[in-house]
């Protein structure tokens, strides 16, 4: 049986967010909750690289440990998803996840922000597949379909993958081997065609350090 999983490559990632609005036009997600974001380090500098987070459906989930209600199951695919009307808006789970998946409707203390909400892989939740009743709490359910989730499927670059993890994993490992070099095959060295033995930081080349042992006008005769 297959694992899904999700991965984002950030050398192929722009913060195009596509798969922001992708996720919210196809399962109505209201004003204020984000199943998933781009989040960016060394914003502007050289090294700048983004990634797409959103709930990793792991396999030892922290949020299904946590939860005192036991809202949280997995599918045979491994998809994490809960069941809203088991949840009581508590927040454990928003403190236990380290990608900050789960979401509230509203804002105040917990237990008054509503139930809680989170990406599902486009698969739904305990209601009948493809019925009204769980579009309404869940959005689509896109895998009952034979679909992969909304987001993978609109990045424009395919930094963002989803399906079988045992495939994700060949897909990335490819890559990286045809990558080489690491990094900055795909940055700033690539784009403006620098020659190949430009020394170079993050795909920046840096000037060469100066001569050492001869002043700057010459050597004295």
């Amino acid at each position: 049986m297959a694992r899904m999983k999700f991965l984002c490559d950030a050398e192929r990632c722009i913060e195009c967010n596509g798969c922001v609005t992708a996720c919210k036009q196809e399962h109505d997600i209201p004003w204020g909750v984000n199943r998933r974001r781009v989040v960016t380090i060394n914003d502007g500098v050289p090294g700048e690289r983004s990634i797409s987070v959103a709930c990793m459906h792991c396999s030892d989930a922290p949020c299904m440990a946590v939860c005192p209600v036991d809202c949280f199951y997995r599918t045979e695919e491994g998809v994490v998803l809960h069941d809203k009307d088991l949840c009581i808006g508590c927040g454990y789970c928003f403190y236990a996840c380290p990608f900050g998946a789960p979401q509230f409707p509203q804002t105040g203390a917990f237990g008054v922000r509503g139930k809680m909400d989170k990406c599902t892989f486009c698969a739904g939740g305990p209601e009948p597949d493809g019925s009204q009743a769980e579009y309404v709490k869940y959005g689509r359910n896109r895998l009952s379909e034979g679909k992969l989730p909304a987001c993978a499927e609109m990045c424009s670059t395919k930094a963002l993958l989803g399906g079988d993890g045992d495939v994700l994993a060949n897909i990335y490992r490819e890559r990286v081997t045809h990558r080489g070099r690491g990094a900055e095959v795909w940055g700033w060295a690539t784009a403006y065609k620098l020659p190949a033995n430009t020394p170079s930081t993050q795909g920046i080349p840096v000037p060469n350090p100066p001569a050492t042992g001869a002043p700057a006008g010459g050597s004295k005769s």
